[in-house]
């Protein structure tokens, strides 16, 4: 009973966040506060009530639209918002009630809100990377598992290998392949993960960005070079490595060793 109540109260916290990150990723691409004003309708620009800001059941019960103009609310906020909830839940089913858990969480909610800014601007915030690896290096002073060795390494080898594969890229073409944003996000990811993270990220990301954009090809019907922001396959690869990574590893070396 006690461990169903905590995994109810995850959840709605984790609903609370989403809808915090709703407003950083709309705000963060127009260098607005995230703080200051209140959520407002994009539209009309009015002041959104508190019971008009309930995570899930306000847009259900507005029936996704706005109460003042009547603007449909896209179905993103929503998906966000479960999103924040399921992964509050799956953090504390994976780590418990533990100060690692909030660590995890916090980065994954950094991942979600880089996911969806670059999937609408083509951007990755510079203002959530670069604190962002930071953070990671002196989380690894606290937490476990990993080491402040790890961290740096993690730093170097995530950082270092996405800026070789653009030097060389553009040394072939002239032109630039990879974003600057792409090299600190794996950054980053590898302050917070250590080393191994970023070989197991650069893999998940670059096969299923490679499938993804064969399906996105072929649904199109042309043979067309489609730019596909990448920092959504990295961000999925970090979380995949999170929860399974160290199972999928141990995995692939004995089925193959």
């Amino acid at each position: 009973m006690v461990n169903y109540l905590i995994g109810v109260l995850s959840f709605i916290f984790g609903m609370c966040i989403g809808s915090f990150l709703n407003v950083c990723i709309y705000r963060l691409p127009a260098s607005q506060s995230i703080v200051y004003p209140g959520s407002t309708c994009p539209n009309c620009n009015t002041s959104i009530a508190f019971y008009d800001n309930i995570p899930i059941l306000s847009y259900l019960w507005l029936r996704a639209k706005c109460r003042h103009c009547k603007m449909p609310i896209p179905i993103r906020y929503l998906l966000v918002e479960i999103i924040g909830g399921f992964f509050a839940l799956s953090v504390w089913i994976k780590f418990g009630l533990t100060f690692e858990a909030l660590i995890y969480f916090t980065f994954i909610t950094s991942l979600i809100v880089i996911t969806f800014i670059d999937m609408d601007h083509r951007i990755i915030p510079d203002v959530i990377t670069l604190p962002g690896i930071v953070i990671g290096f002196l989380v690894s002073f606290i937490i476990p598992t990993i080491t402040y060795k790890d961290s740096i390494l993690g730093l170097l080898a995530g950082g270092g290998s996405l800026f070789v594969v653009a030097s060389i890229y553009y040394l072939l073409t002239k032109k630039d392949g990879m974003g600057g944003g792409d090299i600190k996000l794996l950054a980053m990811i590898g302050a917070f993960l250590g080393w191994k993270s970023v070989l197991f990220t650069l893999f998940v990301s670059s096969a299923v960005g490679a499938l993804i954009g064969i399906i996105i090809m072929l649904g199109s019907g042309k043979n067309l070079k489609l730019a596909v922001p990448f920092g959504p396959f990295l961000s999925l690869g970090a979380i995949v490595y999170i929860f399974f990574g160290s199972d999928l590893i141990f995995w692939y070396f004995r089925f193959w060793g």
